[in-house]
């Protein structure tokens, strides 16, 4: 892989971060030229990185505007859930009997990790002030990781390319700062980590696809609640 093809990757990868966590808001504007002296780049592996994003349907390109992060609808949002709670169960199901004594350790450090940071958020989330968006970034990213073990050994590469593509929805701060609400979320993906590493460890698919599934829809209905509380108070 070239340094260019490097350079863009990680700039995609952050930036990515950052409009999901809602760092970034939806609307917002991306202009090459900051991007580029923020990374310290040339706007080279910026405008691919960007192109990447758009690719990806985080941000679309706007004649004489420039790139714009986009905003998700609720029916995006639905839909996406729905897919990967499919893809997700899929996996999950496909993986178990072929979990490796390795692929166990790396599910118990993975779900070891993701418990510690969903606590830390927790606690965040109870303090009156603004919470950092980093944390949640963490969490975000600890999350995947205990999945993307169990897509390594469900080997699936189209439903992986699939379902990860899904979980690229982004709700932005507005959302994630219901932090109340969002308490409830965070305790149900930590139990449900557990149950899903149980089952698989039990040597139960059937068990393990349903709990999946079960784990990504119950978030999906969560998140929508919250969406629809808050968009009732701008009204």
């Amino acid at each position: 892989m070239s340094s260019l093809s490097t350079k863009a990757d990680d700039i995609a990868r952050l930036l990515e971060d950052e409009i999901v966590a809602g760092g970034i808001a939806p609307g917002t504007v991306l202009r090459q030229e900051q991007l580029s002296e923020r990374f310290e780049v040339s706007r080279t592996p910026v405008r691919e990185a960007l192109r990447r994003l758009a690719a990806l349907g985080i941000v679309s390109f706007e004649p004489n505007r420039g790139v714009r992060v986009r905003s998700i609808s609720a029916g995006e949002l639905r839909e996406a859930f729905l897919v990967r709670a499919e893809l997700e169960a899929l996996a999950t199901e496909v993986a178990t009997p072929r979990m490796t004594p390795a692929d166990l350790d790396a599910l118990d450090a993975a779900e070891k990790r993701f418990s510690e940071l969903t606590a830390a958020l927790r606690e965040q989330s109870r303090r009156p002030e603004p919470g950092d968006s980093t944390l949640f970034v963490e969490w975000m990213q600890a999350n995947y990781a205990f999945h993307d073990v169990i897509y390594r050994a469900a080997d699936l590469p189209l439903v992986e390319r699939l379902a990860k593509g899904a979980r690229r929805t982004f709700l932005g701060s507005r959302v994630w700062s219901a932090k109340v609400e969002f308490d409830d979320l965070y305790v149900k993906n930590d139990l449900q980590h557990r149950a899903i590493r149980e089952a698989i460890a039990a040597g139960s698919a059937q068990a393990a696809r349903v709990v999946a599934k079960e784990h990504v829809l119950s978030s999906g209905r969560l998140i929508e609640t919250v969406l629809e509380a808050l968009g009732a108070q701008e009204r």
